[in-house]
């Protein structure tokens, strides 16, 4: 039986980097993963890569060129005639990005001697692992730790069943050859909004039904007020307090029924995406008999060093809830390879960074302003939009805002949100004032340069303080 010090059973952005940092610290390491290509072999990454973050990203940035050209390319006296979308095309370079990195992945995974093994991984004691491969053969290992990093998958709703063809979960949203000429979408979550987006600048009428009465209710009221307006504008049709009752799938059309208060609604559509949010996927691991504890959704429960009830055995990432972030997971990953090769490590979970990758994009950091006002603490706030940067007219993106909330008795910073071009990169400069204990006083000293977005932050950091030059 092969011996190992850390066996981690997925190779996400959490298990990946796990890996990758317990290898580094000296330890013997083997990732298993059991998602392959057509030829067999290792599909590396995670969701993230192969069909979430990395996939969606590269249909957004594909398909934010046809909404410049078609919507904007005018105003910089570009004219453009007879405008082709190529969608096999679009998909092609999709996929070519995905191949990219998830071969990066193998080759560090390689490069810093990590075992990779493919196949199906269950427990068969505390410190033991049995894979299923491919071909029916199997094999099993020994690890002083082993570290359960198995990701999470789309979840299912008795009321629209996906069958793979009109009614699509989030993978199936990324894979459409053709552009679908009425589009449904339940749920205006992240996954939902941006690929919302994706097909809705490709000629598809979008409808998207919100079980919830408030949009994005995750984040700052004052953003997501400003958001929904935009994204409307766009041609998004977000319906909200809509609960769907059946879906149901007729002449290649898909007759979906809801409810609004005490009102049934009927809507028909080509395609429909079920983009109802994320469950733990934890299928074939053997965790009941092992004794591993989780909670009533099926997130494992872990300390605050990521053991969970079993000595010796880990959880990371999506499968223990909380954010369910590929960051996040990746800081997990190396702060418990850390504190298993006896070190020091800690994820400030407070200051993680939120980001939805429509356009204008939407992030966040820290507290919202309803979320001090429920924990009665006295704050201020400082807002500037973007419509007072000059770069961002620049830019021909001046839509949306900056807005910090800080301590009104401190000063220290408490949150930050971010609506604009941009955001998901703008958002770090907060991440770092609030992991470094700044106050809105030091974002107020400090010089942006100009003109820049940033400058945006410079401005807010002001306005705590009643005293934006700018606005």
């Amino acid at each position: 039986m092969q011996q190992y010090e850390v066996i981690v059973v997925g190779a996400g952005p959490a298990g990946y980097v796990c890996a990758i940092r317990c290898a580094q610290l000296g330890l013997k390491v083997a990732c298993i993963d059991k998602r392959v290509d057509t030829r067999g072999k290792p599909k590396l990454g995670g969701t993230c890569l192969n069909v979430g973050c990395i996939p969606s990203k590269a249909l957004l940035d594909s398909t934010h060129h046809v909404q410049f050209i078609n919507e904007q390319a005018g105003t910089h006296g570009l004219k453009v005639s007879g405008l082709e979308v190529d969608v096999p095309a679009m998909q092609k370079r999709k996929d070519h990005v995905v191949r990219t990195l998830v071969g990066g992945v193998a080759s560090l995974l390689k490069k810093n001697k990590v075992d990779v093994i493919s196949g199906t991984a269950g427990f068969i004691a505390p410190q033991k692992i049995r894979v299923d491969h491919a071909g029916g053969a199997s094999q099993d290992l020994q690890g002083k730790h082993i570290v359960i990093a198995s990701g999470s998958e789309p979840v299912d709703i008795q009321a629209a069943p996906v069958d793979g063809d009109c009614i699509v979960d989030s993978t199936g949203a990324l894979e459409f050859h053709e552009v679908p000429l009425r589009l449904g979408i339940i749920g205006a979550g992240v996954i939902g909004l941006e690929m919302g987006s994706v097909w809705s600048r490709l000629g598809s009428e979008v409808v998207i039904l919100e079980a919830l009465p408030e949009f994005l209710a995750m984040a700052d009221q004052a953003v997501s007020k400003e958001a929904f307006k935009i994204l409307v504008k766009q041609g998004l049709d977000i319906r909200l307090n809509c609960k769907v009752q059946e879906a149901r799938t007729s002449s290649d059309k898909v007759q979906v029924v809801y409810s609004t208060g005490n009102t049934e609604q009927s809507l028909e559509v080509d395609k429909l995406i079920v983009a109802v949010g994320r469950r733990p996927h934890t299928e074939g691991l053997n965790l009941d008999d092992l004794g591993i504890k989780t909670d009533q959704k099926g997130f494992i429960e872990v300390d605050s060093h990521w053991e969970t009830s079993v000595k010796g055995v880990y959880a990371i990432g999506d499968v223990i809830g909380g954010a369910m972030l590929a960051h996040k997971g990746s800081e997990e990953g190396v702060a418990l390879a850390e504190l298993l090769a006896d070190q020091s490590a800690h994820v400030s979970y407070e200051s993680i960074p939120w980001v939805i990758y429509t356009w204008p994009e939407i992030a966040w950091a820290g507290r919202t302003e309803r979320q001090c006002k429920e924990s009665g603490i006295d704050y201020r706030t400082g807002v500037f939009p973007f419509m007072a940067l000059g770069r961002a007219h620049a830019m021909g993106h001046a839509e949306g805002m900056f807005k910090i909330v800080g301590d009104a008795s401190t000063d220290r910073i408490l949150g930050v949100h971010i609506l604009g071009p941009n955001a998901s990169e703008l958002i770090s400069e907060a991440v770092v004032a609030m992991e470094s204990e700044l106050y809105t006083e030091d974002l107020a000293r400090m010089i942006h340069a100009h003109p820049s977005l940033a400058e945006g932050m410079h401005e807010a950091a002001l306005a705590v303080g009643g005293r934006a030059i700018h606005f």
